[in-house]
């Protein structure tokens, strides 16, 4: 049997806590993010973002930015309102979500931005 590997995650460091889809990778680059959204997109999911303070990062209820975009097929578009929230909220982190109307829950969740912290 293989050794179990100890995640670097602690509740004292804020620095290495762990956010949903993709967190215990390496930071994807912006080729690899662009693929993510993509992918939202050819799924036919609806995206919508949203956002929260690095402290209220474990709560389930986080800020929505705007409306979710339904129907957005433009990559673009997707990552201009992702670049607005991020502007608007700085010291926030932000998440991308994807909404399967079929399903009636989220296809995927993703940490896009994690704000500085401290403490």
């Amino acid at each position: 049997m293989s050794e179990m590997q100890d995640y670097g995650s602690r509740l004292s460091d804020p620095n290495s806590r762990k956010m949903g889809t993709f967190s215990y990778l390496p930071p994807l680059s912006a080729d690899e993010l662009r693929k993510q959204v993509e992918y939202i997109v050819k799924m036919g999911w609806n995206p919508a973002i949203e956002h929260t303070e690095p402290e209220n990062t474990r709560s389930n209820y986080w800020y929505m930015w705007k409306l979710p975009m339904f129907g957005e097929t433009d990559v673009d578009a997707i990552f201009a309102e992702i670049d607005m929230c991020r502007k608007a909220n700085p010291k926030n982190h932000v998440r991308l979500v994807g909404y399967d109307n079929f399903k009636q829950t989220q296809g995927t969740s993703m940490v896009v931005h994690r704000a500085e912290m401290t403490g």
